[in-house]
């Protein structure tokens, strides 16, 4: 009997041709878990820590103070499909909302409200981000002191634009 018999070996979806005497394959690791779950970590602790580490924000008079309560990732406001992104250039992200509390300490009045602090892309299922319709791994190179950051823009018909990122102490930046 030919001890090099040709025999099919099933490796995800695809299936090939094995000649080698020994049928047991090794399972490939997942070489991408610790990013996704870091990834996951900071979209349920990360951007808790991140809120809380500069919650309340009070004016320089010390009569207004706004407190983040709460924040929801809205995946089922996504706009587009991961393939939908690439196809359109566009950026696969959820919208970021999170419940602010506004207290004006002269008055006693306090006001809830939800805000739209931005969308948030997400991470695919094979670990990367779809930005602009380009399919990448994004790494952080540049190291800035954490806070919150607000900036000024214009569009392409000069309506001025106003965005904010938080960067915190650790963890990815917003």
């Amino acid at each position: 009997m030919n001890k090099y018999r040709m025999h099919p070996i099933k490796s995800g979806r695809s299936q090939r041709m094995g000649y080698s005497n020994k049928k047991e394959v090794i399972d490939m690791p997942n070489l991408i878990e610790v990013q996704v779950s870091s990834y996951e970590w900071f979209l349920t602790e990360g951007l808790r820590e991140a809120f809380d580490d500069i919650s309340p924000i009070t004016d320089f008079t010390g009569q207004l103070s706004l407190e983040f309560v709460d924040f929801q990732l809205c995946r089922d406001d996504i706009k587009y499909t991961i393939e939908e992104c690439k196809e359109r250039d566009a950026t696969y992200a959820a919208p970021l909302k999170v419940n602010v509390r506004l207290h004006n300490h002269e008055t006693e009045e306090i006001n809830q409200h939800e805000i739209f602090m931005g969308d948030l892309p997400l991470m695919t299922e094979t670990g990367t981000f779809v930005i602009n319709g380009a399919e990448r791994v994004i790494v952080s190179q540049l190291v800035r002191s954490p806070g919150i950051y607000f900036a000024i823009g214009h569009d392409k018909i000069g309506k001025t634009l106003y965005s904010s990122q938080v960067i915190p102490n650790r963890g990815a930046w917003l």
